[in-house]
């Protein structure tokens, strides 16, 4: 199932999961940051990443 689920998601699709919640993908945008262990300031590139939000089932069963 979480084969299935990732190829879909990365083809850029969502799934839905009745009573448990939805995986979409999403964008990252390009950005500096800082090294901290050096202090050196790198890029890191723009990238699409894994978005999940939960279901409202879900969500209550979490908060019983």
């Amino acid at each position: 199932m979480l084969g299935v689920v990732s190829k879909i998601v990365a083809a850029g699709d969502s799934v839905q999961l009745m009573g448990f919640g939805t995986f979409a993908t999403g964008a990252r945008a390009a950005r500096s940051g800082r090294n901290p262990k050096t202090g050196e300031t790198i890029k890191s590139a723009a990238t699409k990443t894994v978005k999940f939000t939960a279901g409202k089932a879900f969500k209550d069963a979490v908060n019983q």
